[in-house]
């Protein structure tokens, strides 16, 4: 529709247009609505956040992450790339995967 026929629209309906008392029927409705948590899926999001966590300790995954990153930093003196890279955008792109690790777990739960 175009807004011309909003218009005509709103001016044919303008003269029949009445208020109706609400009394708190609006407010009595939501009272009876049931509650929208869903709480099997509550349960199946803590069960798998206690079953990863659970895991990543069991595995000693603290450990497998700081050697992988330890790998990854003496690979890149290796290679010669640290003369080229400031520590600052290491630390900076650091932060941000963190900051979008972090987001994406808030999400999730």
């Amino acid at each position: 529709m175009t807004e011309n026929d909003d218009r005509l629209i709103e001016q044919f309906l303008a003269p029949g247009r009445r208020e109706v008392a609400d009394n708190g029927f609006t407010r009595r409705v939501m009272n009876r609505l049931p509650r929208r948590s869903n709480r099997l899926a509550e349960v199946w999001t803590w069960s798998g956040f206690a079953l990863a966590l659970a895991l990543f300790i069991a595995l000693d995954g603290a450990s497998l992450i700081w050697d992988a990153l330890r790998e990854a930093f003496h690979s890149m003196i290796e290679q010669g790339m640290a003369s080229n890279v400031d520590p600052k955008s290491l630390l900076i792109a650091g932060v941000v995967l963190l900051f979008l690790a972090y987001k994406k777990i808030a999400s999730l739960a």
